[in-house]
Protein backbone atom coordinates (compact mmCIF):
# COMPACT_ATOMS: atom_id res chain seq x y z
CA UNK A 1 0.00 0.00 0.00
CA UNK A 2 1.22 3.49 -0.78
CA UNK A 3 2.29 5.36 2.35
CA UNK A 4 -0.35 8.03 2.85
CA UNK A 5 1.14 9.65 5.94
CA UNK A 6 2.24 12.76 4.05
CA UNK A 7 -1.25 13.34 2.68
CA UNK A 8 -2.79 14.98 5.70
CA UNK A 9 -5.41 17.15 4.05
CA UNK A 10 -8.18 14.69 3.30
CA UNK A 11 -11.81 15.64 2.97
CA UNK A 12 -14.97 13.73 2.16
CA UNK A 13 -14.70 14.60 -1.51
CA UNK A 14 -10.94 14.08 -1.97
CA UNK A 15 -10.20 11.40 -4.51
CA UNK A 16 -13.83 10.81 -5.49
CA UNK A 17 -13.33 10.48 -9.19
CA UNK A 18 -15.75 12.62 -11.17
CA UNK A 19 -16.97 10.12 -13.74
CA UNK A 20 -20.23 11.88 -14.44
CA UNK A 21 -19.09 12.51 -18.00
CA UNK A 22 -18.49 8.81 -18.64
CA UNK A 23 -21.82 7.34 -19.75
CA UNK A 24 -20.45 3.78 -19.80
CA UNK A 25 -19.90 4.12 -16.02
CA UNK A 26 -22.99 6.02 -14.94
CA UNK A 27 -25.44 4.04 -17.10
CA UNK A 28 -24.85 0.80 -15.19
CA UNK A 29 -25.37 -0.15 -11.54
CA UNK A 30 -22.44 0.10 -9.21
CA UNK A 31 -20.52 -3.19 -8.90
CA UNK A 32 -19.79 -4.07 -5.27
CA UNK A 33 -17.55 -6.95 -4.28
CA UNK A 34 -18.57 -9.12 -1.32
CA UNK A 35 -17.24 -12.21 0.42
CA UNK A 36 -19.67 -15.07 0.00
CA UNK A 37 -22.43 -15.88 -2.47
CA UNK A 38 -25.77 -14.25 -3.16
CA UNK A 39 -27.74 -13.80 0.04
CA UNK A 40 -24.70 -13.47 2.32
CA UNK A 41 -24.55 -10.97 5.17
CA UNK A 42 -21.96 -9.09 3.12
CA UNK A 43 -24.61 -8.48 0.46
CA UNK A 44 -27.05 -7.18 3.08
CA UNK A 45 -24.37 -4.77 4.33
CA UNK A 46 -23.57 -3.62 0.77
CA UNK A 47 -27.22 -2.87 0.00
CA UNK A 48 -27.68 -1.19 3.37
CA UNK A 49 -24.85 1.20 2.50
CA UNK A 50 -25.26 1.77 -1.24
CA UNK A 51 -28.95 1.02 -1.72
CA UNK A 52 -30.69 -1.71 -3.68
CA UNK A 53 -29.68 -0.66 -7.21
CA UNK A 54 -26.23 -2.27 -7.23
CA UNK A 55 -24.64 -5.28 -8.83
CA UNK A 56 -23.10 -7.86 -6.50
CA UNK A 57 -19.71 -9.42 -7.34
CA UNK A 58 -19.25 -12.51 -5.13
CA UNK A 59 -15.89 -13.84 -3.94
CA UNK A 60 -15.50 -17.10 -2.05
CA UNK A 61 -12.57 -15.93 0.10
CA UNK A 62 -11.38 -12.67 1.60
CA UNK A 63 -8.17 -12.85 -0.45
CA UNK A 64 -10.12 -13.14 -3.69
CA UNK A 65 -12.39 -10.31 -2.56
CA UNK A 66 -9.39 -7.99 -2.18
CA UNK A 67 -8.16 -9.06 -5.61
CA UNK A 68 -11.55 -8.24 -7.13
CA UNK A 69 -11.68 -4.91 -5.28
CA UNK A 70 -8.34 -3.92 -6.80
CA UNK A 71 -9.49 -4.68 -10.36
CA UNK A 72 -11.34 -1.78 -12.07
CA UNK A 73 -12.69 -4.20 -14.67
CA UNK A 74 -14.43 -6.21 -11.94
CA UNK A 75 -15.67 -3.89 -9.19
CA UNK A 76 -16.25 -0.25 -8.32
CA UNK A 77 -16.07 -0.83 -4.54
CA UNK A 78 -16.13 -3.63 -2.01
CA UNK A 79 -17.53 -4.37 1.42
CA UNK A 80 -15.51 -6.51 3.83
CA UNK A 81 -16.17 -7.63 7.40
CA UNK A 82 -13.50 -6.47 9.83
CA UNK A 83 -14.87 -7.27 13.30
CA UNK A 84 -17.79 -8.80 15.17
CA UNK A 85 -19.05 -7.67 18.55
CA UNK A 86 -18.91 -11.26 19.86
CA UNK A 87 -16.22 -13.08 17.86
CA UNK A 88 -13.82 -10.12 17.71
CA UNK A 89 -11.56 -8.91 14.91
CA UNK A 90 -10.81 -10.71 11.65
CA UNK A 91 -7.05 -10.30 11.89
CA UNK A 92 -6.27 -11.61 8.41
CA UNK A 93 -8.28 -8.82 6.83
CA UNK A 94 -6.08 -6.19 8.46
CA UNK A 95 -3.05 -7.65 6.67
CA UNK A 96 -4.95 -7.89 3.39
CA UNK A 97 -5.86 -4.22 3.74
CA UNK A 98 -2.32 -3.03 4.41
CA UNK A 99 -1.00 -5.14 1.52
CA UNK A 100 -3.52 -3.61 -0.89
CA UNK A 101 -3.83 -0.25 -2.59
CA UNK A 102 -7.36 0.19 -1.26
CA UNK A 103 -8.71 2.87 1.04
CA UNK A 104 -11.55 2.89 3.56
CA UNK A 105 -14.32 5.22 2.40
CA UNK A 106 -17.08 4.20 4.80
CA UNK A 107 -18.34 1.62 7.26
CA UNK A 108 -21.52 -0.36 7.91
CA UNK A 109 -22.75 -1.90 11.14
CA UNK A 110 -25.09 -4.84 10.59
CA UNK A 111 -27.23 -6.45 13.26
CA UNK A 112 -26.67 -10.18 12.71
CA UNK A 113 -29.64 -12.48 13.20
CA UNK A 114 -29.07 -16.15 12.59
CA UNK A 115 -31.89 -18.41 11.40
CA UNK A 116 -32.31 -22.15 10.93
CA UNK A 117 -33.22 -22.73 7.28
CA UNK A 118 -34.68 -25.94 5.88
CA UNK A 119 -36.57 -27.18 2.86
CA UNK A 120 -40.30 -26.40 3.07
CA UNK A 121 -42.01 -29.10 5.11
CA UNK A 122 -38.91 -30.25 7.01
CA UNK A 123 -38.99 -30.40 10.83
CA UNK A 124 -36.41 -30.49 13.61
CA UNK A 125 -36.92 -34.25 13.88
CA UNK A 126 -36.03 -34.63 10.19
CA UNK A 127 -32.67 -32.91 10.57
CA UNK A 128 -29.46 -34.87 11.06
CA UNK A 129 -27.02 -32.12 10.02
CA UNK A 130 -26.90 -28.33 10.06
CA UNK A 131 -24.23 -26.57 7.99
CA UNK A 132 -22.85 -23.04 8.32
CA UNK A 133 -19.77 -20.90 8.82
CA UNK A 134 -17.89 -21.79 12.04
CA UNK A 135 -18.60 -18.41 13.62
CA UNK A 136 -22.33 -18.76 12.91
CA UNK A 137 -22.33 -22.26 14.40
CA UNK A 138 -20.58 -20.99 17.52
CA UNK A 139 -23.04 -18.12 17.86
CA UNK A 140 -25.94 -20.61 17.87
CA UNK A 141 -24.42 -23.37 20.01
CA UNK A 142 -26.93 -22.97 22.86
CA UNK A 143 -29.87 -23.59 20.51
CA UNK A 144 -28.51 -27.01 19.53
CA UNK A 145 -27.40 -28.05 23.02
CA UNK A 146 -30.59 -30.06 23.58
CA UNK A 147 -30.71 -31.43 20.03
CA UNK A 148 -28.01 -34.11 20.16
CA UNK A 149 -29.30 -35.84 17.02
CA UNK A 150 -28.18 -32.86 14.91
CA UNK A 151 -24.52 -32.73 13.86
CA UNK A 152 -23.07 -29.27 13.23
CA UNK A 153 -20.94 -29.13 10.08
CA UNK A 154 -18.60 -26.25 9.25
CA UNK A 155 -18.68 -24.62 5.82
CA UNK A 156 -17.09 -21.63 4.11
CA UNK A 157 -20.14 -19.36 4.06
CA UNK A 158 -23.60 -19.03 5.58
CA UNK A 159 -25.38 -18.27 2.30
CA UNK A 160 -23.49 -21.00 0.44
CA UNK A 161 -24.71 -23.46 3.07
CA UNK A 162 -28.27 -22.37 2.34
CA UNK A 163 -27.66 -22.74 -1.39
CA UNK A 164 -26.42 -26.30 -0.86
CA UNK A 165 -29.56 -27.20 1.08
CA UNK A 166 -31.65 -25.94 -1.84
CA UNK A 167 -29.53 -27.82 -4.40
CA UNK A 168 -29.43 -31.11 -2.49
CA UNK A 169 -33.18 -31.13 -1.88
CA UNK A 170 -32.90 -33.24 1.27
CA UNK A 171 -34.92 -32.56 4.40
CA UNK A 172 -32.19 -34.07 6.56
CA UNK A 173 -29.82 -31.10 6.16
CA UNK A 174 -30.42 -27.54 7.30
CA UNK A 175 -28.36 -24.35 7.28
CA UNK A 176 -27.80 -21.33 9.51
CA UNK A 177 -28.02 -18.10 7.53
CA UNK A 178 -29.85 -14.80 7.19
CA UNK A 179 -33.33 -14.05 5.93
CA UNK A 180 -32.03 -12.89 2.54
CA UNK A 181 -30.52 -16.33 1.94
CA UNK A 182 -33.86 -17.93 2.78
CA UNK A 183 -35.57 -15.71 0.23
CA UNK A 184 -32.95 -16.28 -2.48
CA UNK A 185 -33.00 -20.07 -2.22
CA UNK A 186 -36.66 -20.70 -1.40
CA UNK A 187 -36.04 -22.09 2.07
CA UNK A 188 -38.27 -22.11 5.12
CA UNK A 189 -37.17 -20.39 8.34
CA UNK A 190 -37.78 -23.18 10.84
CA UNK A 191 -36.46 -21.11 13.75
CA UNK A 192 -35.66 -17.39 13.67
CA UNK A 193 -33.13 -15.53 15.80
CA UNK A 194 -31.40 -18.61 17.18
CA UNK A 195 -28.18 -16.79 18.12
CA UNK A 196 -27.28 -17.14 21.80
CA UNK A 197 -26.58 -13.43 22.29
CA UNK A 198 -29.03 -11.15 20.47
CA UNK A 199 -26.73 -8.09 20.64
CA UNK A 200 -24.66 -9.39 17.75
CA UNK A 201 -23.21 -6.84 15.32
CA UNK A 202 -20.65 -7.07 12.53
CA UNK A 203 -18.73 -4.04 11.32
CA UNK A 204 -17.95 -3.88 7.61
CA UNK A 205 -15.52 -1.55 5.86
CA UNK A 206 -16.37 0.01 2.52
CA UNK A 207 -13.29 -0.14 0.30
CA UNK A 208 -12.38 1.71 -2.87
CA UNK A 209 -9.30 2.01 -5.02
CA UNK A 210 -6.97 4.92 -4.55
CA UNK A 211 -7.08 7.25 -7.54
CA UNK A 212 -4.25 9.70 -8.20
CA UNK A 213 -2.89 8.94 -4.73
CA UNK A 214 -6.19 9.41 -2.94
CA UNK A 215 -9.42 7.57 -2.32
CA UNK A 216 -12.25 7.05 -4.75
CA UNK A 217 -15.54 5.26 -5.23
CA UNK A 218 -15.70 5.42 -8.99
CA UNK A 219 -18.21 8.25 -9.12
CA UNK A 220 -20.71 6.46 -6.89
CA UNK A 221 -21.71 7.47 -3.36
CA UNK A 222 -23.66 6.06 -0.45
CA UNK A 223 -27.27 5.68 -1.63
CA UNK A 224 -26.43 8.36 -4.21
CA UNK A 225 -26.56 11.05 -1.52
CA UNK A 226 -24.14 13.98 -1.09
CA UNK A 227 -21.15 12.95 1.04
CA UNK A 228 -21.29 14.02 4.69
CA UNK A 229 -18.21 15.58 6.28
CA UNK A 230 -15.77 12.93 7.49
CA UNK A 231 -15.46 12.47 11.23
CA UNK A 232 -13.56 9.19 11.54
CA UNK A 233 -10.08 8.01 10.60
CA UNK A 234 -8.51 4.57 10.37
CA UNK A 235 -4.72 4.40 10.63
CA UNK A 236 -1.99 1.84 11.22
CA UNK A 237 1.50 2.33 12.59
CA UNK A 238 4.35 0.84 14.55
CA UNK A 239 5.99 2.42 17.58
CA UNK A 240 9.55 2.69 18.87
CA UNK A 241 10.62 -0.03 21.33
CA UNK A 242 10.79 2.28 24.31
CA UNK A 243 8.68 2.86 27.42
CA UNK A 244 5.61 5.01 26.90
CA UNK A 245 5.71 5.12 23.09
CA UNK A 246 2.12 3.91 22.70
CA UNK A 247 0.97 5.96 25.69
CA UNK A 248 2.22 9.14 24.01
CA UNK A 249 0.06 8.43 20.99
CA UNK A 250 -3.01 7.75 23.11
CA UNK A 251 -2.40 10.89 25.16
CA UNK A 252 -2.05 12.92 21.97
CA UNK A 253 -5.43 11.68 20.73
CA UNK A 254 -7.03 12.52 24.07
CA UNK A 255 -5.49 16.00 24.12
CA UNK A 256 -6.87 16.67 20.64
CA UNK A 257 -10.38 15.65 21.69
CA UNK A 258 -10.36 12.48 19.58
CA UNK A 259 -12.33 9.45 20.72
CA UNK A 260 -10.41 6.21 20.21
CA UNK A 261 -13.06 3.71 19.07
CA UNK A 262 -10.72 0.77 18.43
CA UNK A 263 -7.10 -0.27 18.77
CA UNK A 264 -5.85 -3.62 17.54
CA UNK A 265 -2.39 -5.14 17.48
CA UNK A 266 -1.47 -7.51 14.64
CA UNK A 267 1.81 -9.44 14.41
CA UNK A 268 4.22 -8.24 11.74
CA UNK A 269 4.88 -11.15 9.33
CA UNK A 270 8.49 -12.34 9.51
CA UNK A 271 9.28 -10.20 12.56
CA UNK A 272 8.60 -12.29 15.70
CA UNK A 273 7.11 -10.41 18.66
CA UNK A 274 6.81 -7.17 16.74
CA UNK A 275 3.39 -5.70 16.11
CA UNK A 276 1.58 -3.20 13.96
CA UNK A 277 -1.19 -1.20 15.62
CA UNK A 278 -4.47 -0.41 13.90
CA UNK A 279 -6.49 2.41 15.38
CA UNK A 280 -9.82 4.07 14.62
CA UNK A 281 -10.80 7.39 16.11
CA UNK A 282 -13.52 9.96 15.70
CA UNK A 283 -13.22 13.72 16.03
CA UNK A 284 -15.69 16.54 15.56
CA UNK A 285 -13.12 18.58 13.62
CA UNK A 286 -9.41 18.93 12.80
CA UNK A 287 -8.81 15.35 11.70
CA UNK A 288 -6.11 16.66 9.34
CA UNK A 289 -4.33 18.34 12.25
CA UNK A 290 -4.51 15.21 14.39
CA UNK A 291 -3.02 13.10 11.60
CA UNK A 292 -0.19 15.58 11.15
CA UNK A 293 0.62 15.43 14.87
CA UNK A 294 0.51 11.63 14.90
CA UNK A 295 3.18 11.24 12.24
CA UNK A 296 6.29 12.18 14.28
CA UNK A 297 5.11 9.99 17.18
CA UNK A 298 4.86 6.83 15.05
CA UNK A 299 6.84 4.70 12.62
CA UNK A 300 5.37 3.99 9.16
CA UNK A 301 2.08 5.79 9.79
CA UNK A 302 -0.46 4.88 7.12
CA UNK A 303 -3.79 6.59 6.71
CA UNK A 304 -6.13 3.78 5.73
CA UNK A 305 -9.11 6.08 5.31
CA UNK A 306 -10.94 9.19 6.47
CA UNK A 307 -14.69 8.80 6.25
CA UNK A 308 -18.08 9.25 7.91
CA UNK A 309 -18.72 7.18 11.02
CA UNK A 310 -21.41 4.52 10.60
CA UNK A 311 -24.48 4.19 12.81
CA UNK A 312 -24.59 0.89 14.67
CA UNK A 313 -27.96 1.40 16.36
Amino acid sequence: MTDMAHQSEITASDGIADLSQKPEIMSRPMRVGIQGVSGAFHEIAARQYFGQDIGIVPALSFASLFEAAADPETTDAAVVAIENSIAGSILGNYNLLTDSNLTVTGEVYLHIRQNLLVLPGATLDDLSEVHSHPIALAQCAAFFKNLPHIRLVESADTAESAAQVARNRTKHIGAIAGTLAAERYGLHILAAGIETLPENYTRFLVLSRRTAGTAGTGGFSRRNTPPAPPNKASVCFTTPHEPGSLARILNLLAAEGANLTKIQSVPLPGRPWEYRFFADFTAAARIDTILDKLKPQTIDLRILGVYREGDWK
